[in-house]
């Protein structure tokens, strides 16, 4: 059998100002294409040769081009761009689904600017999240850690606050231990709920400057405080973010949803496989998800492992726990089947999905490591008051 003859196609580039943000520093955008495609570019001066067969070579192309035109409209470059734009020629160059993935991905009507930084998608979700940002009153974010839900929520939320569209911005997240008990924490009730806060206040620092997030949050204009202070409240003219939303109860999902006022937006932001409610515990998440997904002035946006842009490893790791997650779900569904009629742990004998949630919402602590002698899931924090013993 003859081996195809290798493509080779030249492709230049005529700002010799951008061909540097192109290659990347000692050529390493390039050696990641070469790596990703098993393809060979061969780089001299602002002209690239791609050398291998001819379906990666075409899409090698396609992938140069479009890194190209996004350098051109502005926009920047790095490894999560690169990974982006390979993933989207797994349907082909010149497909329909890919040409329409490659425009939504270039565009620059939904870019976020802050007074610290100019703030541009990364991903085509993450670009399909800010349309539903600034199109809905209600979205959520859902995925793993690590592709960009709360940084861009936040980052959202203090454009609109510097354009004067909204008159506050109200964060919040339900105060929820991961998995160990912390016991009662000291000091006063900020410095009490301020560690499980904390990933909210680094998106504002890196957004706005440390000082002015200081006088916003001494005048109110910025308030960032747990769950349980939002009942019996009305939010008017107010940008709101819920984050860790799958660690709130039905009851407490049902209340925040309910605080929107005239002239407010919401965004609600969790990762379904990563409940730390109490065994058996409804994540309202889950429930409100259900409940509301289709409903208009509702946005749902959904991301996955392709979406991660933090160290490669994370998405690594990401799919190797949720093939974990499938293989105990193929192993409880197949212990069903050869008996139907037993009942494991009380719960519904539905199959559950890979984020060990039911379809009631119910979280599925049967196959997850427990913390602790007790074999407890982690229960939400007392806040008490260390001055006088009481919670």
């Amino acid at each position: 059998m003859t081996q195809a003859p290798e493509a080779r196609i030249a492709v230049s580039f005529n700002d010799n100002r951008l061909v540097p943000l192109l290659y990347g520093e000692h050529d390493t955008h390039l050696v990641r294409i070469e790596h990703q495609m098993g393809v060979r570019l061969a780089s001299r001066g602002n002209e690239i040769t791609v050398i291998g067969a001819q379906g990666a070579a075409d899409s090698a192309v396609t992938v140069l081009k479009t890194l190209w035109n996004r350098l051109e409209r502005g926009l920047t470059i790095g490894n999560a761009e690169i990974d982006t734009v390979i993933r989207m020629m797994e349907s082909g160059p010149g497909e329909p689904e890919t040409t329409a993935a490659l425009s939504r991905f270039n565009r620059t009507d939904n870019l976020i600017r802050t007074k610290k930084r100019l703030i541009t998608p990364r991903t085509v979700t993450q670009a399909q999240y800010i349309d539903a940002l600034s199109q809905s009153d209600l979205a959520f974010g859902l995925g793993p850690a690590g592709t960009g839900k709360t940084y861009l929520a936040v980052a959202y939320g203090v454009s609109l606050l510097i354009q004067g569209r909204v008159e506050r911005l109200v964060l919040s997240r339900p105060a929820v231990e991961a998995g160990e008990r912390l016991g009662f924490l000291p000091g006063d009730l900020k410095e009490k709920v301020d560690p499980y806060l904390r990933p909210l206040y680094d998106a504002l620092y890196d957004t706005l400057p440390m000082e002015t997030v200081t006088k916003h949050m001494e005048n109110a204009v910025i308030e960032i405080a747990p769950l349980a202070f939002m009942r019996g409240r009305t939010l008017s003219n107010a940008y709101v973010i819920l984050d860790e939303a799958q660690n709130t109860t039905t009851m407490q999902m049902r209340m925040v949803l309910t605080r929107l006022g005239e002239g407010s937006r919401m965004v609600i932001t969790g990762d379904l496989s990563q409940i730390d409610l109490p065994h058996g515990t409804r994540s309202g998440l889950a429930d409100a998800v259900s409940i509301l997904d289709g409903m208009d002035g509702v946005s749902l946006v959904r991301f996955s492992d392709a979406d991660v842009v933090r160290h490669e490893l994370v998405a690594r790791i990401v799919r190797a726990y949720e093939k974990a997650d499938r293989n105990r779900h193929e192993g409880r569904a197949e212990r069903r089947l050869q008996n139907p009629h037993a009942s494991i742990d009380g719960l519904p004998k539905d199959v559950l999905p890979e984020n060990g949630v039911a379809e009631d919402g119910l979280r599925d602590d049967r196959d997850i490591p427990q913390d602790g002698e007790a074999g407890r899931a982690a229960a939400p924090v007392t806040i008490s008051d260390s001055t006088n013993g009481r919670s």
